[in-house]
């Protein structure tokens, strides 16, 4: 029997002015099409060292144009999909320049800059992008604080 593979994915819960980049899936995605997410993607073989923070910085610049700072590990998960097996890493990357907006709408139909109750109270979030919001903020509060 074949050990499980999974697929790896970066997310980043970007900062900014008390806010948090979120986007809204475009219809043409396959999980979770239509709702509201962090901004992420999969790890890449090629990306050598640091990983998962070259996959966030990466996929932050590509779908929605903005260059992040501080890149910091707070959390992960693991789901499936219909096709894959999937571990979830989630940072929180704090905002350094450019204006958000959807760079591929294939993927990006809409970004947004909330704050972690919009998150939590907004009709298209599931409860798993509230959850990381959530302990994304708690962890910058908590730096801040150290």
């Amino acid at each position: 029997m074949d050990a499980p593979h999974y697929v790896v994915n970066a997310e980043a819960a970007v900062h900014r002015d008390g806010e948090y980049l979120v986007v809204e899936r475009a219809a043409a995605e396959e999980h979770a099409a239509g709702a509201l997410a962090l901004v992420g993607g999969t790890v890449e073989v090629s990306e050598g060292r640091d990983v998962l923070e070259a996959t966030v910085r990466r996929e932050v610049e590509e779908e929605v144009g903005v260059t992040v700072g501080l890149v910091a590990y707070v959390t992960n998960s693991a789901f499936e999909t219909p096709d894959d097996r999937v571990v979830n890493t989630v940072f929180l990357a704090e905002y350094a320049s450019g204006t958000a907006r959807p760079r591929d709408p294939d993927e990006v139909a809409a970004v947004h800059w909330l704050t972690p109750d919009e998150v939590r109270d907004h009709p298209d979030a599931p409860q798993f992008t509230a959850d990381y919001v959530d302990a994304v903020d708690a962890h910058r509060i908590e730096r801040r604080q150290s």
